[in-house]
C-alpha cells in the first residue's frame, strides 16, 4: 500500500481517471441534448399535426376552438364582435358515390384551397368533420355576410377533378351559418349555433347563408320530440294513406291514384308528410316506411280492382328507396302477391334523384325497366335535365312541378316552361300530367297545351280509400266535372 502511495504513476492514473469521468460526462450531456432535440422536433411535429387537418391543411377541429378563444378575447378587448361562418357542402355524398373517394379528396382540398385564397391569407378556417368547414370572422354580421357570399362563390366555380384517368368538371353549391358574438351566442356554443343555421339552409334545399334565429332551438327541439315519435309510429299503425286521383285531360275520367302518406299522430293531429318524411330520411327510418306505404298501396289497388276500378296505382319512392339493391325485388314480389300488373304501378320519382345518376339508381332504373314498372319524373322542372338524360332514364311519365302551374295565368314565363315540358315529353313519347291545378283557366292552358293529365284541387283533395272509390264511381252534382267509370291507359312498353 505504501508502494502504491509513494509510486510516480498515481497522478498520472488519477488523472487519466479524471480525464475518463469528463468524456463520459461530455457525452453523456450531448446525448441528453440530441435528445431533447429530438424530442422538441417530436414535440413540434406532433403540434403540427395536432393542429392542421391533413388533407387541406386547415386547422382542426381542437385548434379551431383556441384560435376562436383568443378571437373572442381579443374581440371582448377591442369592443369587436366575432363572427363564424359553418359551411356544409351539398351533396358532397353522391360525388363520393359517383366518382370516387379520391375525386370527394381533390374536390376537399381544393374548396380549402379556395375560402384561403377568396378570404385572405390571414383567414382562420378548419375543417370541422368530412365536407364541412368553419371560418372565423372579425367582425359583425355584416362583415360575415360578406364573408358567406365569397364563400358561396367559391363553391359555385367549376371545379376539375381525376377519375379514373380521365377528368370531371363539378359545379357544387353550400350551405352556410353564421352566428356572431355577443350578438347570438356565448363563446361556448357559438360554433353550435353557426352550426345550427347551416342545417336550416340544408332542410330549405341548401345552396345558401341563413343568421342564427333564437327560434331555430326551439324547432330543433320540437323536430328531435317528432323523431322520437317517429320511430314506433310504424309498429303503432299510426300511418294512413290519403289518395288523389289524377284526371285524364280530355275525358276527364280517373286514370289513376296518387297514394299520399299522412301520420296520425296522438297529440299533434293529423300530420303532412312534409313535416317528417325529412326526418325519416335522416334518421334511416324511409325504408321502412316506404316498404309499408308500397305495400298498402298496391293491397288497396287489388281492393279497387276487386270493385272494378282499374286505376292505375302511384306512389312516392325517395332516393335512399332507390339506392337499395333490394328495392325492385321488393316492389316485384309485393305486385306478384297483390296481382298488380307492373304496368299499372307507378314510381313517382323526383327529378332531383333521377338525376343522381350514381351506380345504385342506375342499376335499380335498369331493373325496373326490365320488370315494365311505369316511372314517373316528379317536380319535373326545378332541375336541370336535358333530353340526353330524360332518354337514359324508364321514364313514361313527367309531372310538371306545380311552381309553373300556380303562375300560368300570370307569368308568360311559366307558360313558356309548361308549354316546353310538354312538348318535349310528347318528342320522347312521355305523358305529361300537371300538377297543383286549382283554377278552371289553369286547367283550359294546359289542355290547350296537350297535357295529357291533370291533378289538383280543382278535381280534388287527397281523401281515404273508401271516399275515393264511392266519388269516382258517381258523379258529382257540384263538381267541376262529370266522372265516368274508370278508365285505365295502357303505357307503351318499354324499350
Amino acid at each position: 500500500m505504501e508502494f502504491i502511495r509513494s509510486s510516480p504513476l498515481v497522478p498520472w492514473l488519477l488523472l487519466f481517471l479524471a480525464a475518463g469521468l469528463a468524456a463520459v460526462v461530455v457525452y453523456l450531456l450531448w446525448r441528453w441534448q440530441r435528445t431533447a432535440m429530438r424530442l422538441a422536433e417530436v414535440s413540434r411535429e406532433l403540434a403540427q399535426a395536432y393542429a392542421r387537418d391533413s388533407l387541406t391543411g386547415l386547422l382542426t377541429p381542437r385548434q379551431f376552438e383556441r384560435e376562436l378563444d383568443h378571437a373572442v378575447l381579443h374581440g371582448d378587448f377591442e369592443g369587436q364582435a366575432v363572427c363564424v361562418l359553418y359551411t356544409d357542402v351539398d351533396h358532397f355524398r353522391s360525388t363520393n358515390e359517383a366518382f370516387g373517394k379520391q375525386a370527394g379528396d381533390q374536390v376537399l382540398q381544393e374548396l380549402a384551397k379556395r375560402i384561403q385564397t377568396r378570404l385572405g391569407s390571414g383567414i382562420i378556417a378548419a375543417r370541422m368533420v368530412g365536407n364541412e368547414f368553419a371560418v372565423i370572422v372579425r367582425g359583425g354580421l355584416e362583415t360575415g355576410r360578406h364573408a358567406a357570399a365569397l364563400v358561396t362563390a367559391a363553391c359555385a366555380a367549376p371545379i376539375l377533378v381525376q377519375s379514373k384517368a380521365k377528368s370531371q368538371s363539378l359545379i357544387f353549391t353550400c350551405s352556410i351559418g353564421l352566428a356572431a358574438y355577443p350578438e347570438h351566442a356565448e363563446r361556448r356554443n357559438l360554433v353550435e349555433r353557426a352550426a345550427m343555421a347551416m342545417r336550416s339552409v340544408k332542410l330549405a334545399g341548401g345552396d345558401g347563408f341563413a343568421e342564427y334565429d333564437p327560434l331555430l332551438a326551439q324547432a330543433r327541439r320540437d323536430s328531435a320530440s317528432l323523431m322520437h315519435d317517429l320511430r314506433g309510429a310504424l309498429e303503432r299503425q299510426e300511418f294512413q294513406l290519403y289518395y288523389q286521383p289524377k284526371i285524364d285531360a280530355r275525358s276527364l275520367q280517373v286514370t289513376s291514384a296518387e297514394a299520399l302518406i299522412r301520420w296520425r299522430h296522438p297529440k299533434r293531429g293529423l300530420v303532412g308528410p312534409d313535416k317528417f318524411i325529412s326526418l325519416a330520411e335522416r334518421y334511416g327510418m324511409m325504408q321502412s316506411i316506404g316498404r309499408w306505404v308500397i305495400e298498402q298501396a298496391c293491397l288497396q289497388a287489388q281492393i279497387w280492382r276487386e270493385q272494378g276500378l282499374s286505376m292505375r296505382i302511384a306512389v312516392n319512392i325517395s332516393g335512399q328507396q332507390l339506392r337499395r339493391d333490394d328495392f325492385a325485388e321488393h316492389l316485384h314480389s309485393v305486385l306478384v302477391q297483390t296481382g298488380t300488373p307492373a304496368a299499372r304501378f307507378t314510381c313517382e320519382i323526383t327529378e332531383s334523384v333521377a338525376l343522381e345518376n350514381t351506380a345504385a339508381t342506375m342499376l335499380t332504373f335498369e331493373k325496373l325497366r326490365a320488370m315494365g314498372v311505369h316511372v314517373s319524373i316528379d317536380d319535373f322542372g326545378t332541375g336541370h335535365s336535358s333530353l340526353a338524360t330524360l332518354r337514359k332514364l324508364p321514364a313514361a311519365e313527367l309531372k310538371i312541378d306545380r311552381a309553373f302551374v300556380i303562375d300560368l295565368e300570370s307569368s308568360e314565363h311559366a307558360q313558356f316552361i309548361a308549354n316546353s315540358v310538354v312538348r318535349m315529353a310528347h318528342a320522347l313519347d312521355m305523358r305529361v300530367v300537371a300538377e297543383g291545378v286549382e283554377t278552371r283557366d289553369q286547367r283550359d292552358l294546359l289542355v290547350a297545351m296537350g297535357c295529357d293529365e291533370l291533378q289538383g284541387y280543382l278535381f280534388a283533395k287527397p281523401m281515404r280509400a273508401k271516399e275515393l272509390g264511392v266519388w269516382a264511381a258517381r258523379e258529382h252534382e257540384k263538381a267541376e266535372a262529370l266522372f265516368r267509370p274508370s278508365l285505365y291507359f295502357e303505357s307503351d312498353p318499354l324499350a
